[in-house]
């Protein structure tokens, strides 16, 4: 869903135009105001009559600003990091059903992991698993351990940023290899209406509506914006007995009571009803099996058993202060809760592959956690002789409290034949304790100082923080304190980017993280913090005159104590996580996005890098790759939409995903086929009408989208053909 409408002028996190009323200052002043908000300004070639902010809507497919890569409002092409935008309006020609359908033609960014999995967004970032510590919200992080993950909805997505390489020097804890930074949409400066309706060939269908803009307050009109989003979506899959029903209303309210001041408050619910992933075995799936392929729609677990819900509540605010022309003020605040309930039969190789009998477990899940985050930013804006520079200060805090509690048997419940399943075998109890049965918290406070110097057509930016992070470890039934650790860090970020006046841009930098892990190993204990070095070289090309810009990348990234789950179960048959000792990501990286022509437009990734264990207590894993992870990614997308003639409002698209082969064992001896996949997008706009058939997979492709092990792989996404009409008045 989307609307198209303008949010409002900078909010939170974007730089201040310089005050609308006069200042008392000396001339001196006034004049480096205003010299520093030209600075500012798009370049005036590049999107004419288009006034970008960071959390505002990109123009097309090209968005010229963001803030995730220094937390201020700075030109993507003086940014010394690679970072990719993609906006409302890419969205809405893509049709993507969830967030890590937003990514898939995202440079470095394997997304659908798991392939068909209604439950949870999955991706890799340049090799490494980075939804459960890369995924933020307005800037703000929405980590989880365990199952108590976050669902984000993609028709409230104003932007979705990927940001490369460590970015834990302004984050706190995060990934090594990356974050994924949504921007929600805001109250509009213009009145929007805006419903839309669709269905798919699995008869799942939904209603969404987009409505908002100004409220008249007083004798004064345009002091209070307003904007609800919400949508009802319900229907099947290509899983057998696997709806993928989700229900969310998201309102937010912004206050401007004069020019300096902005307050917005952002508010979310929602709710999934749906059924857990299939662990379907290589053979069967990848291989023929003596039997031939498991079917696409087969269904592992029983539907008066099986369940997986969330519930999920959010509420936060932004607030922005212009405290003079030179220094603002910031402080992001929110506060997250879900509630996840994870029940089934959930299938562990075969009993007999001759027949096609698939071993199942007995197993339940019920994760309930709550997450709190503020941020303070002072942004200060000075020169000392021919050097501008853009100070940043910073506190922030987290607290993280999950209540985790898993239980499962191994035995007790009856095979079940992957050809003619039989189900109503009953609610089989699950006896004996629970192997997990934990509260967990975690106290981060962070403090951080960046500097971006320009000089000329130099910009270097510094940047430093430091962590001291507490964590806690509580028996849920006893109340016992069973571990406790405390952490500190310090992570630090160096990058220099040069513009030539033709629009080239050469960079380099070198950066450090750490990320606190919030989970327990194998063994029932803490986790180690993370920690991750990158050296990365580029180049972003801006042609001037030309809608659009090119970034190519070679990047070294290694990251320490990684979580990798266990391949064979423990005597006990937990399939748990242990963190081995290293592991390097070498690569190379290009990306291209544009609006060529007011009809055309292109977007277009490669990704080549090799991943190995580099350090590890197994030396049969040294120089092997991790399964899960394909090293060669291409993807390419463009959209037309005839502007005049007798097909004005036409428009249709298209892309190509290559997603190269990958391991289904540490061993690298069971491989995952490399598979091609087409989409494609016809639509037509008339008067205020939009209607749209959006389908992926177009040759309907079977394949397996990955391996985790030799009894854990997953098919990919079959066919979806959706149908859709929207409205706006």
């Amino acid at each position: 869903m989307q609307s198209g409408a303008q949010a409002l002028p900078p909010v939170a996190v974007a730089s201040p135009e310089p005050r609308r009323r006069a200042p008392a200052a000396a001339p001196r002043r006034t004049s480096r105001a205003a010299q520093s908000a030209s600075e500012r300004r798009p370049q005036p070639e590049r999107n004419v009559g288009f006034v970008e902010t960071p959390r505002g809507p990109v123009h097309g497919y090209v968005a010229n600003r963001s803030s995730s890569g220094t937390k201020t409002n700075t030109p993507i092409m003086e940014t010394p990091q690679s970072v990719s935008v993609i906006g409302a309006e890419q969205i809405r020609d893509q049709k993507p059903n969830k967030l890590d359908e937003v990514l898939r033609y995202s440079a470095g960014v394997r997304a659908g992991t798991f392939g068909v999995d209604t439950r949870n967004d999955w991706w890799l970032i340049r090799g490494f698993k980075s939804d459960d510590v890369g995924l933020f919200l307005d800037g703000m992080q929405l980590f989880y351990t365990s199952y108590a993950s976050w669902k984000l909805q993609t028709p409230n997505m104003e932007r979705v940023e990927v940001l490369r390489g460590p970015s834990a020097v302004l984050y706190g804890g995060s990934s090594p290899s990356g974050i994924v930074n949504v921007i929600s949409k805001m109250p509009p400066a213009e009145p929007i209406r805006y419903i839309e309706t669709g269905v798919n060939n699995f008869g799942n269908a939904y209603v969404g509506f987009d409505v908002g803009g100004p409220v008249a307050t007083g004798p004064e009109n345009g002091k209070l914006f307003y904007r609800v989003v919400g949508q009802v979506q319900n229907g099947g899959t290509q899983v057998d007995f696997t709806p993928d029903n989700n229900y969310f209303i998201a309102p937010s309210v912004t206050w401007k009571p004069d020019a300096d001041t902005t307050f917005t408050v952002l508010a979310s619910a929602s709710k999934q009803d749906t059924r857990g992933i299939n662990f379907l075995p290589y053979q069967g799936t990848v291989t023929n099996a003596p039997f031939g392929k498991i079917p696409t729609s087969f269904f592992a677990g029983d539907p008066n058993v099986d369940k997986f819900t969330r519930e999920q509540e959010m509420l936060g605010y932004q607030f922005e202060r212009n405290l003079t022309d030179d220094l603002t003020f910031r402080q992001n605040a929110r506060f997250a809760h879900v509630d996840v309930t994870y029940r089934g039969y959930v299938g562990s190789g075969y009993t007999s592959a001759a027949t096609g009998d698939l071993f199942r477990y007995n197993w339940y899940a019920k994760d309930t956690a709550n997450q709190a985050n503020l941020d303070n930013q002072l942004e200060y804006r000075f020169n000392t002789g021919p050097v501008k520079h853009t100070m940043l200060f910073g506190v922030d805090l987290k607290g993280y409290q999950i209540d985790d509690y898993q239980a499962f048997n191994f035995f007790g419940v009856p095979s079940i034949n992957v050809l003619n399943p039989a189900y109503g075998v009953g609610d089989i109890p699950i006896t004996g304790a629970p192997f997990r049965n934990f509260q967990i918290t975690q106290k981060q406070a962070g403090t951080y100082v960046q500097d971006q110097m320009k000089l000329g057509n130099f910009t270097l930016v510094l940047s430093g923080r430091n962590d001291w992070v507490e964590t806690s470890q509580v028996a849920r039934d006893t109340g016992a304190n069973i571990s406790q650790r405390e952490d500190s860090k310090f992570s630090g970020r160096a990058g220099l980017i040069y513009n030539f006046d033709n629009g080239i841009a050469p960079y380099v930098s070198y950066a450090t993280s750490y990320n606190p892990i919030i989970g327990l190993n194998a063994s029932n204990q803490l986790f180690l913090p993370e920690t991750g070095q990158q050296a990365e070289i580029g180049v972003k090309v801006a042609p001037r005159g030309f809608d659009g810009y090119f970034t190519a990348s070679l990047f070294d990234l290694k990251r320490q104590n990684v979580p990798t789950t266990a391949v064979t179960a423990d005597a006990s048959g937990n399939f748990l996580q242990n963190q081995t000792g290293e592991v390097t990501s070498r690569g190379i990286e290009f990306e291209a996005v544009a609006n060529a022509t007011r009809e055309l437009k292109l977007i277009g990734a490669f990704t080549a890098y090799h991943l190995f264990t580099s350090k590890d207590l197994d030396q049969s894993l040294i120089g092997k790759t991790p399964t899960n992870t394909p090293e060669l990614l291409v993807s390419g997308w463009a959209d037309y939409t005839f502007k005049e003639g007798p097909l004005a409002g036409f428009g249709f698209g298209g892309g190509v995903r290559y997603v190269g082969s990958s391991w289904a064992d540490t061993a690298n001896t069971l491989e995952v086929p490399a598979v091609v996949l087409g989409d494609l997008a016809l639509h037509y706009e008339w008067q205020n009408w939009r209607t749209a058939l959006n389908v992926i997979n177009v040759t309907d492709k079977i394949y397996v989208a990955s391996c985790a092990s030799a009894t854990s792989c997953f098919y990919g996404d079959r066919r979806r053909v959706t149908a859709s009409v929207s409205y706006k008045w």
